[in-house]
């Protein structure tokens, strides 16, 4: 016999917070494109390309968003949840290559230092402190319990960051006159931006190939079942995210006592949800052990 429970939270819409944060971003680009080339500089030309790239980035995460909210049907079971897991890595591959082009630019400029003009790209790049920062804020809350909405945050961060770098080259430049400075500060950047993406890229990677979620304790939820009263062996245990913020379960629980009634699913349900956040448990109960071509069983010591 089986029971499957599912702990429904409705989802926090943050389709207000996509729409202000692309508009913005969108406008910045436009007006950090051509500031960069006016004045021939690199930092903010490659800090527009990166803007660009998390325009599209908060683009596809907004859609994963919506996609996520569809209700299932009879071809899609589960609906589109999984799609905010594919936008989380799809945010952190486009951030890598972001950066890696950015670095490649940089390294050449370092053959052909070029003159640039440091007031205007303190100005331009502060202002893009303030539009970078405004929007990750509007994606604060929800980047712990959200890997979507985390990428869209780590983005909107990053170019904050960024930002903020071209205005210390910049300032930096004024004093010094130096012309490494604006390629110097691209690849520092860079490097800071991979290193906090990287982690990014490999909790969705991981997802993606239903691995257990960080959050979850595969051994602590095995010991938890298999301490259950009447419980004698747990197989055919399995764990994986169905979105960035649902993660379900599937277990088989030989009772040779029998079908211990819906109390004992509820219950047990419920504190797989309290203890380990998992929404969607499915349970099945058997009486004998039987072979289902899966990891050897755990018994009762």
């Amino acid at each position: 016999m089986s029971a499957g429970h599912d702990h429904e939270h409705a989802p926090v819409s943050f389709s207000r917070a996509f729409a202000v944060g692309i508009s913005l971003n969108l406008s910045f680009v436009a007006v950090e494109a051509f500031y960069g080339w006016k004045v021939n500089s690199l930092a903010l030309l490659a800090d527009a390309g990166h803007n660009l790239s998390d325009v599209a980035g908060l683009g596809l995460a907004w859609a994963a968003a919506v996609a996520g909210r569809l209700a299932p049907d009879h071809r899609h079971t589960y609906g589109w949840r999984r799609a905010s897991i594919l936008a989380a890595f799809a945010n952190a591959v486009l951030l890598l290559v972001a950066m890696g082009s950015l670095a490649w630019e940089a390294v050449h400029r370092f053959d052909v230092p070029t003159q640039t003009q440091g007031l205007t790209i303190i100005v331009v790049a502060a202002i893009g402190v303030v539009i970078n920062g405004i929007t990750a804020a509007l994606f604060m809350s929800g980047r712990s319990t959200d890997l979507n909405i985390r990428g869209a945050f780590l983005h909107m961060a990053a170019d904050a960051l960024v930002s903020l770098g071209v205005v210390g080259a910049g300032a930096l430049y004024l004093w010094t006159k130096w012309d490494w400075l604006d390629p110097a500060a691209s690849l520092a950047i860079a490097a800071v931006i991979v290193v906090g993406t990287w982690q990014l890229f490999r909790q969705s990677l991981h997802l993606m190939f239903d691995g257990v979620p960080d959050s979850v304790d595969l051994p602590a939820v095995q010991t938890y079942l298999l301490a259950q009263p009447g419980v004698a062996e747990v197989h055919d245990l399995h764990v994986w995210a169905m979105s960035t913020t649902d993660i379900a379960l599937s277990a088989h629980l030989v009772m040779p006592s029998g079908y211990p009634g819906e109390a004992f699913i509820d219950a047990v349900a419920d504190a797989l949800h309290e203890r380990f956040e998992i929404s969607h448990p499915t349970i099945q109960i058997e009486t004998s052990p039987k072979n289902h071509g899966c990891a050897k069983p755990r018994q009762r010591e």
